[in-house]
């Protein structure tokens, strides 16, 4: 890959501290104005790589490498950053909580009026929004994660306060995540031909074999038994259907925007400062957010949460419930995204939603889902493949690596987007949309992902060539040069700088985009420290080289060799190193074991020769 994660990550940071930390303070907001998901974003793009990967651990000044700290040095000296961290981080928690402590995952100036030019009501405003659950999970595990190692290194009363506060806040916004996603999964089940023409839709996208009806809904029982076998089962929070099984029904499952309008209370969770708000959003799942969601959880169910021990009992056992719909949602997707014995309905673009909305941008989605579950079940490298192939044409026709034509519409994609409609914000006021503008960096981040589980060196290689195209497109919308100075260089996104079609130009940064890339990095950085694809035809030949080697180092050694002066004492020493350090690497870097296997054979080789005398010589 041309993506360099390491060096792209420090140029972030530095634009990140210079935009952020200004006159002694962190300043808040960018494109979309300070809320509970954009500030949440802002704090990411710091936090996930410093909690993510070692070397940029800022956790122990003692041990804060060099390159990290002068990326960051708008913030202080080694051990500054730490400490700023901790506060600004605790500011947030407490900027989005209620007087009485109560976690706020408003969705704020993220809504925008779906139709007309009127201005959203202050109760739609703060309605909870399962983006910020999503985003408010991620931010809260990277939190307890870094407060938990800084406050070992901490010993000032007042600093071990302020680190214990954090943690204690952090835990307290999970918590409050953790049920807000619980209460805001949906099973939307329906018939095949019910009054709102769910069922067709689903059926328009999912039968490719144009199957009849019954034959149809057969199929779906079928290959959806586990799934709704999962589903039946659920008994905390939203999300209870019990006629899943009945002949000629279908359902779709996933996250609507949030909290689902008369989703039960959990009643285990006692807490006082978890207010369980009324519901309010249809019962009925979004693409959009049930991926962002999935996102989040990926994170609460990661190898790291539970090796370091970060969630409480209570959380635990919330957790399960999430893991079970977690699991279930994938699978259905996937599912349904590759529907049938031909063709994929994945691959007949663009997806089509069950209210009859299709749109580039809704493959991506489903692909992402589908990706997450093929890693899941270790899914093979033909079907990864034909994901990578979905990827690559959803680049060409988003005009990502195409040129796009005049009027292009697959450049909406970019600008102005996706407009997702908001069911059940019209109770409160106008009704309000959700926009999504990230396909570009999404695709980015679904790219390096389906490339980290392919095991096959040329289906690698091809979507890897995939990414590099992705990844010039993306640099290239980085924001340049704004009038009044270079406070936002560096950072995302500038759709205009690619799409001279595009006129509008933004005057600050999208955190939202910002961050996609960072996590984009991340997955990068994540494959590159891994092991190397092994090609069995090199594998085989390296192995035939040890043997051999062997073979004629113990032919040297049988001739006296180990004998001789120590000029040939050290090349047999430097030799058998080789061989040794060739045999331990063999299985896992064939060709770096060929590469010296070859240098010891032709050290070998002129031992013999020498041995032997000139040509001619008896």
């Amino acid at each position: 890959m041309r993506i360099q994660p390491r060096q792209q990550l420090l140029d972030i940071w530095r634009a990140t501290a210079r935009s952020s930390f200004r006159g002694g303070r962190w300043v808040w907001g960018g494109r979309e104005g300070a809320n509970s998901i954009s500030d949440a974003e802002q704090l990411l793009c710091i936090v996930l790589p410093a909690t993510t990967l070692t070397s940029f651990a800022l956790d122990n000044p003692d041990n804060t490498l060099d390159d990290v700290r002068d990326a960051l040095r708008a913030l202080g000296n080694a051990s500054e950053i730490p400490r700023r961290l901790v506060g600004v981080l605790t500011e947030y928690f407490e900027r989005y909580s209620a007087e009485d402590g109560t976690p706020l995952f408003h969705g704020g100036s993220y809504f925008a009026p779906a139709e007309s030019d009127e201005k959203p009501a202050t109760a739609q405003l703060e309605l909870d929004v399962v983006e910020s659950y999503a985003v408010s999970i991620t931010l809260t595990l990277a939190a307890i994660s870094f407060a938990r190692t800084f406050g070992t290194i901490v010993k000032r009363p007042e600093s071990v306060a302020e680190v214990t506060r954090l943690e204690q806040l952090a835990s307290r916004r999970l918590t409050g995540a953790m049920v807000g996603l619980l209460r805001s999964f949906t099973i939307n089940a329906f018939d095949v031909d019910d009054d709102k023409r769910y069922g067709r839709s689903l059926m328009a996208m999912a039968n490719q074999g144009s199957l009849p009806d019954r034959q149809f809904t057969t199929e779906f029982s079928r290959q959806l038994r586990d799934v709704t076998a999962g589903l039946r089962d659920l008994t905390i929070g939203s999300g209870l259907v019990r006629d899943l099984d009945s002949p000629g029904r279908l359902y779709e499952c996933g996250w609507s925007w949030g909290v689902i309008e008369g989703a039960p209370e959990i009643d285990f969770v006692q807490d006082p400062q978890i207010v369980q708000r009324k519901g309010y959003a249809q019962d009925a799942p979004y693409l959009y957010f049930s991926v962002v969601a999935l996102d989040g959880l990926a994170d609460l169910f990661a190898p790291r949460t539970r090796r370091q021990g970060l969630l409480s009992e209570l959380q635990l056992r919330l957790a399960n419930a999430l893991n079970i719909r977690w699991d279930m949602t994938q699978a259905y997707w996937a599912a349904i995204a590759t529907f049938g014995g031909g063709r994929w309905p994945l691959e007949d673009l663009p997806w089509l939603t069950t209210d009859g909305v299709e749109s580039d941008y809704f493959s991506l989605l489903v692909t992402s889902m589908s990706a997450r579950d093929l890693a899941e079940r270790r899914g093979t490298d033909i079907d990864l493949s034909r994901l990578g192939q979905v990827l690559t044409e959803l680049a060409n026709r988003a005009r990502i690596t195409r040129r796009p034509f005049q009027g292009d519409v697959g450049v909406g994609v970019h600008f102005p987007g996706i407009r997702v409609s908001l069911d059940g914000t019209e109770l409160y006021g106008p009704k309000l949309s959700w926009q999504a503008t990230d396909f570009a960096p999404l695709l980015l981040k679904r790219s390096v992902r389906v490339a980290e589980l392919i095991n096959d060196i040329e289906l690698r290689r091809q979507l890897l060539e995939l990414i590099d195209e992705v990844w010039d497109h993306v640099l290239k919308r980085r924001h340049v040069d704004i009038a009044g100075g270079d406070t936002w260089r560096g950072l995302w996104d500038q759709p205009a700088n690619v799409f001279s079609s595009i006129t509008e130009r933004y005057d600050q940064p999208s955190w939202h985009h910002t961050v996609r890339v960072v996590e984009s990095l991340l997955f990068s950085a994540t494959m590159t420290t891994g092991s190397p694809l092994r090609d069995e035809g090199i594998s085989a030949f390296a192995a035939n080289l040890l043997a051999e080697a062997d073979h004629l180092l113990d032919q040297e050694q049988l001739a006296g060799s180990t004998e001789a002066g120590p000029q040939l004492r050290g090349e047999i020493q430097s030799v058998r190193s080789s061989i040794d350090r060739a045999r331990e690497i063999v299985f896992g870097r064939p060709g770096s074991a060929t590469a010296l296997l070859l240098e010891a054979l032709r050290k070998l080789d002129q031992l013999a020769a020498a041995r032997q005398g000139p040509p001619g010589v008896t």
